[in-house]
């Protein structure tokens, strides 16, 4: 059991684990990949989408319980009854901490469609890892700035060509398609330097899930609206390797997605536009209330 072992040994046999794991792993999964590729029928690619994801749910169940081994986190976790394998998803989290992607994964592995997150298209160079997230079809995301644009506008709309693109392919598989709205980690200094509105909260980004509902619209059966709370503090990756994650709070909600933001365009309708950020600002507003009650619950250094 490394719970016994100090922190630090415990950190680099965890990290050891998280790298062996995902190499022993990647090879069926990227075997399957290959055949994917050479057989492009609909049925055969439909079973090996299953085959692969199958591949991805059991390297989180090992990562699950590398992460078990290292600390008894304990979890204090409402919502996941939401949930289930058979419906596609548009699943959203406010973001803390680099282990917060391993905490959602622990909670939701098999109990929802696999998360596929938007990345960014440098990503794809990240030895392995970036492979493995090609070959599960996680959308690869070039972002324009508006100098660029302004500059080239026939690069105007890309995003929602790759993202229409990705999203064509999950429709013979259920999939839960993640974005954190928030884009990056919260940290004091980004809160400042952005001036956001919410205590808890950095300013929301709504194009991303726009897309993705613009791309998938009716596909999607709910919007599953997450919000995580470490009572003792955002830990860093390394804290969740040493096991000194001691609590984890996760609130899971499911709401309907609007029926008026079906089939609309975000980046050509202006007046669309402004009643979707209005929409996602009212859900922001909401989450930043409830990790305040959250705090007031949870006070710092609080353990059970």
């Amino acid at each position: 059991m490394l719970r016994i072992l100090p922190p630090p040994l415990r950190g680099v046999l965890a990290g050891l684990t998280l790298a062996l794991n995902t190499l022993f792993w990647c090879w069926p999964l990227f075997i399957l990949s290959l055949l994917k590729l050479a057989l492009p029928v609909p049925r055969i690619q439909r079973a090996l989408r299953f085959g692969m994801h199958w591949i991805a749910e059991s390297w989180i169940a090992v990562n699950s319980f590398w992460m078990d081994q290292v600390r008894r986190t304990e979890w204090d976790v409402q919502g996941l009854e939401k949930v289930d394998l058979q419906h596609s998803y548009l699943v959203t989290s406010n973001h803390q901490s680099w282990a917060d992607i391993l905490m959602l994964q622990y909670q939701l592995n098999r109990r929802m469609p696999i998360l596929k997150f938007f990345l960014k298209q440098e990503l794809i160079w990240v030895p392995v890892i970036g492979l493995c997230w090609w070959a599960l079809e996680f959308p690869f995301m070039k972002r324009f700035s508006k100098e660029y644009l302004a500059k080239y506008p026939e690069k105007r709309g890309e995003d929602l060509a790759t993202t229409r693109k990705a999203c064509e392919r999950y429709r013979t598989n259920p999939v839960s398609v993640f974005n954190f709205i928030e884009g990056t980690r919260f940290t004091e200094d980004k809160h400042i330097e952005q001036g956001s509105a919410y205590r808890y909260l950095l300013k929301p980004r709504a194009g991303g899930i726009a897309f993705v509902i613009d791309a998938m619209g009716e596909q999607l059966t709910a919007l599953i609206n997450i919000t995580i709370h470490y009572p003792n503090g955002n830990p860093s990756f390394w804290d969740l390797l040493c096991g000194r994650v001691s609590r984890v709070v996760m609130r899971i909600d499911s709401q309907p997605i609007p029926a008026e933001f079906l089939r609309r365009s975000y980046d050509q309708d202006e007046r669309y536009r402004l009643s979707f950020q209005e929409w996602v600002n009212e859900l922001w507003s909401a989450k930043d209330a409830e990790l305040e009650q959250l705090h007031q619950q949870y006070p710092p250094g609080r353990e059970s």
